[in-house]
């Protein structure tokens, strides 16, 4: 799976904040139902704290949402939609111990979310799991793990790494830990800051989608930094926009930093499945579902 290096290196931001673009109440106040973010060259990280850490003015926020994409049955669905651009299958729960080097540049690619040797996940992902249960069969590979961080090399993995990561993927434990770390790293603070800008089920799910193949980064490429550019081209729901005007901006920002990197990417999982949505006016994501990836149909009834 392609996407930001995670957390390798610090990456200047701009002292442009992610809310600037927030009309003033007759208080001074920003408009909109959610608290904003101050102007601060650390706009891009205060948000990723905001999604990430836990503050009772937030909490309270995010708990007066609707579930959405929390919801069991909408993270299920969440989650077939993401394994449908990944790996061809809306049967996601066969991943866990899928496993290849696409070259990408990120080294091997692996598991429910594609964790990757190159973008510190799935080191992350091996050594919490280790902490809890030290006779794991990947333990072994954690000092090479280490040194290919941000990296695609191989060396110190081959040849025995994938077949210790397909029968490490077997147990019960080893899946509920990739459950855990998609959770905590990318789905919770996905849909935390969706809720937080005021976004519905489909917008939810845009921005998890984006945050798992862009990282939880606040670089330019980034999820953090595709948000900002975003909020600058059209306000959230939570500051007074539209959800569709602003969700349209979004995967349209997404859009122009794949093709930026590469004129030639299928860019399918944003044009013929999110935006085919968001089109059609779904924006609680209601089943049917029907969508088109890399050419290939599915349908969920």
């Amino acid at each position: 799976m392609k996407r930001s290096a995670l957390l390798l290196a610090a990456v200047p931001v701009v002292a442009t904040a992610v809310y600037m673009l927030m009309p003033a109440g007759p208080d001074g106040a920003a408009a909109g139902d959610g608290p904003s973010v101050s102007a601060s060259p650390n706009a891009r990280e205060q948000t990723e704290e905001r999604a990430e850490s836990e503050s009772a003015e937030d909490d309270a926020l995010v708990a007066s949402r609707p579930p959405g994409l929390a919801d069991p049955a909408k993270k299920e669905l969440a989650q077939q939609i993401l394994a449908s651009a990944e790996n061809a299958t809306l049967r996601w729960r066969e991943t866990y111990g899928s496993i290849e080097d696409a070259g990408d540049g990120d080294g091997y690619t692996a598991g429910i979310v594609g964790f990757t040797t190159g973008t510190h996940d799935l080191l992350t992902l091996v050594e919490r799991y280790t902490r809890k249960h030290p006779e794991n069969g990947l333990a072994g590979y954690l000092p090479a793990l280490r040194e290919v961080d941000g990296t695609d090399s191989h060396e110190g993995l081959d040849p025995g790494f994938p077949a210790a990561w397909q029968a490490e993927a077997r147990t019960s434990e080893f899946r509920a830990a990739q459950e855990a770390e998609r959770d905590r790293v990318y789905f919770d603070p996905a849909v935390r800051v969706a809720k937080l800008d005021g976004l519905g089920t489909l917008g939810q799910f845009v921005y998890y989608d984006a945050m798992v193949r862009r990282g939880p980064d606040t670089g330019p490429d980034g999820f953090y930094g595709l948000r900002e550019q975003a909020v600058r081209k059209a306000r959230t729901p939570g500051q007074g926009g539209g959800e569709k005007e602003f969700l349209e901006a979004f995967l349209d920002v997404r859009r122009a930093a794949v093709l930026a990197k590469k004129p030639d990417a299928d860019t399918s999982r944003i044009d013929t499945a999110q935006r085919r949505f968001l089109r059609e006016g779904n924006l609680e994501l209601a089943t049917p579902l029907t969508w088109q990836v890399h050419g290939e149909a599915f349908r969920i009834p």
